[in-house]
């Protein structure tokens, strides 16, 4: 411990013996460093909130040429190379007949102070930055929110005029591409119409490609197959339900009514008929039921004879055979069909092997105008969407711009800190001061006490004798003293007077 207080009273003398070193340093150090601090000028900033509604009269799927401007889109106008040349022209930032060279740079300057933060999804914080050093720092504060001031009103404008600018832009262009389109459309209709007239016989007729006409054919007889077997099946319930309908009832119609059973029994068959035309089979339990009480009664009409009368048309049997007469038409009309439709696909595909080249060339002849026809199809609604645009722009704005908090007039500089830029520099010095004079003391080949000088040498040291301050060098010491002083009051004046200053120009600003 003792040893480690020695060195430290050591290294505190040797930087003692060499105080003006430190002053020197430390008048250089900071002298430097407040200097390279004032030649920073100060940065003022301003920011402002923009709200940016978008007037959605129309859907989203009619917003073409004028159409709806994205959200992240509006970062990149605001802060497009044209926009950020106008504001440097309306600032003053750039004067009058400037060459390309001086537009650059300060478009390039704006675009990098400029900053745009989208807080929500239409809320926008925009901070302008300016450091000017040719300016003073009211005109740096008054120039950052005059930047933001000018960016909104020419954002505005530009919003204002471009989407009905868009939607004439987009009209002109539309136009144009509908009259190539229509010029190419006519240009295959009567290609096609030639090829047609060059080649009657061997193309079949109808719309479509012969491909296209042999694919619809083909689904339409599959759906007539399904159809077909349908009807084949019902026409076969309905002979199987007539075959086993009697067309007469027997005794009932001649005389007054004939015996109770055989009433029983024409009720019991005409019910029995009933079933059958609702599509029961024999195999129902209710149907044999009714087959079984139907045996019974014939016994029992058997017994009691004929009673008069030949017999009377069976409702049941009439019905049955209109609705079987019904399903027989409607299989013939399927068949025929089957029929007609098998003999397209066969006739088409006989002319595509014979002519494969004309079925070809007229596929292709087909499919270019179908994707012309598309196309200007396309084309047409389009430009309707646009026409609708354009009027909605005209009477209604599709931008709104609202300025939530306006440009904030800047009172103090954002950067740099030069309070503490200047504090730093001071004690830099202080410290850099003594850091010379401590590495000079290490330099020298002095030894401050005896024991040291023994350490060093090996050699013991009788002894040492101390310094004798005369009066005369007494009073010079003092003199020094009170120089050295000075020199470091002086330094430390001067930081405050730097600080008093900054805080007076800040002050000036306000």
């Amino acid at each position: 411990m003792t040893s480690l207080y020695d060195e430290f009273r050591v290294a505190v003398h040797s930087v003692w013996t060499r105080r003006w070193l430190v002053l020197a340093v430390a008048w250089g150090i900071c002298i430097l460093g407040w200097l390279a601090i004032a030649s920073i000028p100060n940065r003022y900033d301003s920011r402002a909130r923009l709200l940016v509604d978008i007037n959605e009269i129309l859907p989203d799927d009619a917003q073409v040429g004028g159409g709806r401007p994205q959200i992240d889109q509006i970062r990149e106008t605001l802060t497009s190379a044209r926009n950020m040349e106008k504001v440097a022209a309306t600032t003053g930032l750039l004067p009058a007949g400037a060459g390309e060279r001086d537009k650059a740079g300060a478009v390039a300057m704006l675009q990098k102070s400029i900053k745009v933060v989208p807080q929500q999804d239409n809320i926008f914080e925009i901070t302008s930055s300016v450091a000017v050093g040719s300016l003073s720092d009211a005109d740096n504060a008054k120039l950052a929110s005059g930047v933001l001031d000018s960016l909104i009103t020419v954002f505005r404008d530009d919003q204002l005029r471009g989407g009905r600018m868009n939607a004439r832009e987009g009209l002109k262009f539309l136009d144009a591409q509908i009259a190539d389109r229509e010029k190419a459309l006519r240009e295959v209709e009567a290609r096609r119409a030639a090829f047609e007239a060059q080649n009657i016989g061997l193309i079949p007729g109808g719309a479509g490609s012969p491909a296209q006409r042999v694919d619809a054919a083909r689904a339409e007889l599959n759906q007539i197959d399904s159809q077909l077997v349908s009807a084949q099946a019902q026409l076969a319930a309905a002979n199987g339900q007539l075959a086993s309908t009697p067309q007469s009832i027997p005794g009932a119609g001649g005389g007054v009514g004939g015996g109770v059973a055989r009433q029983q029994l024409a009720g019991a068959q005409n019910e029995l008929s009933s079933m059958r035309a609702r599509g029961l089979t024999d195999a129902h339990p209710d149907v044999i039921a009714l087959k079984s009480q139907i045996a019974s009664l014939k016994a029992m009409a058997d017994r009691e004879g004929t009673g008069g009368g030949g017999g009377m048309q069976n409702p049941a049997y009439a019905s049955l055979a209109a609705m079987r007469a019904e399903r027989q038409a409607t299989v013939s009309a399927l068949s025929a069909r089957k029929s007609q439709l098998t003999g397209d696909i066969a006739k088409i595909t006989t002319q595509q092997i014979q002519n494969p080249g004309i079925a070809a060339e007229y596929d292709r002849i087909n499919g270019e105008y179908t994707a012309f026809k598309a196309q200007y199809d396309k084309l047409l609604a389009q430009r309707e969407q646009v026409r609708l645009r354009g009027e909605v722009q005209t009477e209604t704005d599709a931008i709104k711009i609202e300025l939530l908090d306006p440009p904030s007039k800047p009172t103090s500089p954002a950067a740099p800190n030069r309070p503490l830029f200047l504090t730093l520099v001071l004690l830099a010095g202080i410290g850099g001061g003594i850091g010379a004079a401590f590495g000079l003391a290490q330099v020298r080949t002095s030894y401050a006490t005896a024991a040291k000088l023994e350490r060093a040498s090996g050699l013991p040291v009788i002894g040492s004798i101390t310094e004798v301050v005369t009066p005369e060098r007494h009073l010079d010491r003092r003199k020094k003293l009170v120089w050295l002083a000075g020199g470091g009051g002086a330094l430390v004046g001067l930081y405050a007077l730097l600080l008093v200053a900054e805080f007076i120009q800040r002050g000036m600003v306000a």
